[in-house]
């Protein structure tokens, strides 16, 4: 399956079967995620996988009690350990390499027929008590993953390309 067979196939997940993720599988989306792209390579992120039942449980209440969290066989809690820097835009790298490494794991995690769901709403200093991660650590990101229980494709609402793309200048 080519990319763009991949963005079109991908979507979020909230329900999934109770079936564990292979670790080969695992370690294969890993291989890909490590090879995203981050500023000045720093490659600051960092992921937690939780396959724990009970652990999931917790992050579950810490996720604004989102039943799918404990549901899923999978969670990962991505995170970074960052040294602050901000790029030359005004914007901490951090934030911006997480959200590329996550999408490659999602990207990746759909090419081994598997599901995910970007979790945002989360308490991170709860996230960080369960999980034991130390305060110098970024908690960015909670991410659900398995197999879906409806494999299914869903039709994607999006903007017509005309209003999301400008040519030249933002002066249509």
């Amino acid at each position: 399956m080519d990319i763009h067979e991949l963005i079109r196939i991908r979507k979020s997940v909230r329900s999934y079967l109770p079936k564990p993720v292979e670790p080969e599988k695992l370690e294969k989306i890993f291989h890909s995620v490590r090879l995203a792209p981050s500023a000045n390579n720093r490659q600051e992120w960092r992921f937690i996988l939780v396959q724990d039942k009970e652990t999931r449980r917790l992050l579950k209440t810490a996720a604004a009690n989102q039943s799918f969290v404990e549901e899923a066989p999978v969670v990962l809690a991505c995170c970074a350990e960052t040294d602050g820097r901000y790029m030359r835009c005004g914007i901490e790298s951090y934030k911006i390499d997480v959200a590329i490494a996550v999408d490659h794991l999602t990207l990746a995690a759909a090419a081994e027929g598997l599901g995910t769901c970007w979790v945002g709403a989360f308490y991170p200093d709860q996230v960080r008590e369960i999980l034991h991660i130390p305060p110098a650590i970024e908690v960015v990101e909670l991410l659900t993953l398995g197999y879906p229980k409806d494999p299914g494709l869903i039709e994607k609402e999006r903007l017509p390309l005309e209003k999301i793309l400008y040519k030249e200048t933002w002066k249509r």
